[in-house]
């Protein structure tokens, strides 16, 4: 079972450590992650950050960004994150799974941070950034199905039922958003 850590440091370090399991297919991924209420709001506070660094991050590079295009960054990705945990507790309560559902969201919160760490870096690298951000969805689709196997023990076809059913929930808040907000307003 997962231990309870002593700081947001430590558990970070301790996270830092699953997603690297996560991405090697270690089985012993789920013992670097604190599922308890303490380590939920860790690893929520680890997602504020990711989208902070979404919203933010290509300035730390010297990207200059349109008026307007952090904050409407950091409130897609605000929004994908409900839709992604949102359809997550669907498809795990229909799959007679909602056990899973905090583990899930505790595991995936901190690879959300880990993707968010490597796009930033992938900002500073121009056009060679390209292959972070392929390496990035490949680490991701693998972590995502390692989370899966490792931390929730699904199933290979309730691995996929729970990916399409996020794929559609994201896709439908972007559409949502997408007529909301509207396009990124272009640099001047």
């Amino acid at each position: 079972m997962a231990k309870s850590t002593a700081t947001f440091f430590d558990e970070l370090m301790a996270a830092t450590r699953g997603c690297i399991a996560l991405l090697v297919g270690n089985r012993q991924a789920p013992s670097y992650f604190d599922f308890s209420q303490r380590g939920l709001i860790g690893s929520l506070i680890a997602t504020v950050i990711a989208v902070g660094l979404a919203g933010f991050g290509p300035l730390l590079a010297g990207v200059p960004l349109p008026p307007g295009s952090a904050t409407q960054s950091i409130i897609v990705n605000g929004v994908l994150f409900v839709a992604q945990a949102a359809t997550a507790y669907l498809a795990l309560r229909q799959m007679g799974r909602h056990d899973g559902f905090i583990p899930y969201l505790v595991a995936s919160n901190w690879v959300t941070l880990a993707s968010a760490v490597l796009l930033t870096l992938s900002t500073f690298l121009g056009p060679l950034g390209i292959l972070i951000l392929v390496l990035v969805v490949i680490l991701a689709l693998a972590t995502f199905v390692n989370i899966g196997r490792f931390i929730v023990t699904l199933t290979p076809l309730q691995i996929g039922i729970l990916f399409v059913s996020q794929a559609v929930g994201v896709f439908f808040a972007l559409a949502i958003v997408a007529v909301l907000i509207g396009p990124p307003v272009p640099a001047v």
